[in-house]
């Protein structure tokens, strides 16, 4: 016998096991009415009623329903009700300006526009047969008759997400993501992590990247009580935890580095100490960050990697056995690798360095670019763009292909030039790229945000201590900030234009 696996077993199984617990506390700072504490079988009800709504608005099976929004139990219930009712959910950035969302609505063809309330000026331009604003237009977004709901079949095969790139190194592409896809990577994910129904999430992620990683699938699986936040500061997340009872959490290293400033004028014990599991992911953090996590918060740090094109997990780095007696600097190196091949993943490396993997939850392709698919998925791998090694059965990784810096004729990892600048106190972030010379092809250049006075002299010389001398940047300038996506990926090509003679071709 087989049953197709599509996102409405999750659910399915929330309303059947838990139907009375708590399944969302929603974020209660937000322009449109907060739904404050709903169960699963609330949420279980929402879902039909937003099917229905589509019903009612003529949208048909598989045609494409975007939405724009900052975390809410409205977008974390449109997982379901778009995706589980055979329609196609186009999660977009809600960081990014007009034109870019214009152009996702328009390429996916999304035929509904689901938009938050804060955003709804951004949005006004976008083309789009019906834009319906979260809160104003619920009524016309969820609509109960009270009626059992009679879904579609649907094929395992099937899509159910479009999830654009975040552009680190182009214009984004649209990543198909089928109900097997997700299934299988929420599934080994939670599996991975332990996820059970003495749980508590919180939705730090925001979901419209890779689908929360898949947490709102696998966290509504068990029964998790999941905790939605809106707005990303370091002490209200340790307030949350607090409040809430918080036990896990994906983050990228940038919100890791906000938590542990807070800490440090935290009074009294920090929230979540012996509790909290803080999956992280999105850059590599330096070894120092991994070691203050688990000393100063007293959380658990567990790395992973992935793409959006593998629904994002690949590998995991979690402690184990083996590594109990080891020191705390040598453990937090071990687990700042990429991690090792999680269940169903085979991960290899090509005579170039690339990074390839095969999975059960890579992309079916890109949306309208069967040139790009066919690159991507040449000889049955998914070839990542990322370079790396593989040790023991680890994944460590080096760099984007792109990212590698090739200085008279030698290749620098820029990560690895990263992580000595990070190692200096002053230093609060770093980016480390090519820039353009005659004489030696490339320039080792970085890209600095101080946390105190330093001089480039002080911080080269720094890095002298710690790298042999032609990785050492060239050339440093210090910056306010430096240009990341909504998930703390540097966006290097950005930083490359301001260097570059053909702004076209970074």
């Amino acid at each position: 016998m087989q049953f197709p696996l599509t996102v409405n077993d999750f659910l399915d199984r929330a309303r059947t096991v838990y139907p009375d617990r708590v399944a969302i506390v929603d974020e209660p700072d937000q322009p449109a009415t907060s739904w404050g504490e709903i169960s699963y079988a609330q949420l279980s009800d929402r879902a039909a009623a937003q099917a229905r709504g589509l019903d009612r608005l003529g949208v048909g099976i598989g045609a494409r329903v975007a939405v724009v929004s900052q975390n809410s139990a409205r977008l974390l219930s449109s997982f379901f009700g778009v995706s589980g009712s055979g329609r196609v959910l186009v999660p977009v950035n809600f960081r990014l300006g007009t034109d870019e969302i214009a152009y996702i609505v328009e390429h996916s063809g999304a035929e509904v526009l689901l938009v938050d309330p804060a955003l709804k000026e951004v949005v006004d331009q976008v083309d789009c047969r019906a834009k319906l604003i979260f809160g104003a237009d619920d009524d016309k977004i969820w609509h109960d008759t009270g009626e059992p709901l009679v879904r579609p079949d649907i094929a395992e095969s099937d899509t159910a997400t479009i999830n654009y790139t975040s552009g680190t190194t182009a214009r984004p592409k649209g990543v198909q993501l089928t109900h097997r896809n997700l299934w299988l990577n929420a599934s080994v994910f939670g599996w991975h992590v332990g996820v059970n129904d003495r749980d508590v999430y919180l939705h730090t992620l925001p979901m419209f990247h890779a689908n929360g990683w898949g947490q709102p699938f696998a966290a509504t699986a068990m029964g998790v009580k999941q905790v939605v936040i809106r707005q990303i500061d370091g002490a209200e997340i340790l307030h949350r935890i607090r409040d809430h009872g918080v036990t896990y959490l994906c983050a990228a290293p940038a919100v890791i580095s906000a938590v542990l400033e807070a800490a440090r004028t935290w009074d009294g014990q920090i929230p979540g100490r012996d509790r909290v599991r803080a999956i992280v992911a999105g850059a590599p953090p330096p070894t120092r960050v991994i070691e203050q996590v688990r000393a100063e918060l007293g959380w658990e740090f567990i790395q992973i990697y992935g793409l959006t094109e593998t629904s994002p997990l690949l590998t995991m780095s979690r402690m184990r056995g083996e590594w109990d007696e080891l020191p705390a600097p040598q453990q937090a190196r071990l687990l700042g690798r990429a991690g090792a091949p999680v269940l169903g993943v085979r991960v290899d490396i090509d005579p170039t360095g690339e990074v390839l993997a095969q999975s059960n939850h890579n992309l079916l392709g890109y949306w309208k670019n069967p040139a790009a698919t066919e690159e991507a998925l040449a000889g049955n791998w998914f070839h990542t763009g990322d370079g790396g090694t593989l040790a023991d059965g680890y994944l460590t990784i080096t760099d984007r292909k792109k990212d590698v810096i090739i200085t008279g004729g030698e290749n620098v990892s820029s990560i690895e030039v990263e992580d000595a600048l990070l190692l200096h106190d002053a230093v609060r972030e770093a980016a480390v790229i090519g820039t353009p010379d005659e004489k030696w092809g490339e320039l080792v250049t970085a890209l600095v945000v101080t946390a105190s006075e330093i001089t480039a002299e002080e911080l080269i010389a720094h890095c002298r201590i710690h790298l042999a001398g032609y990785k050492c940047p060239k050339r440093i300038e210090f910056r306010t900030e430096l240009a990341r996506t909504a998930t703390g990926k540097l966006q290097k090509f950005k930083l490359r234009q301001q260097f570059s003679t053909d702004p076209n071709n970074p």
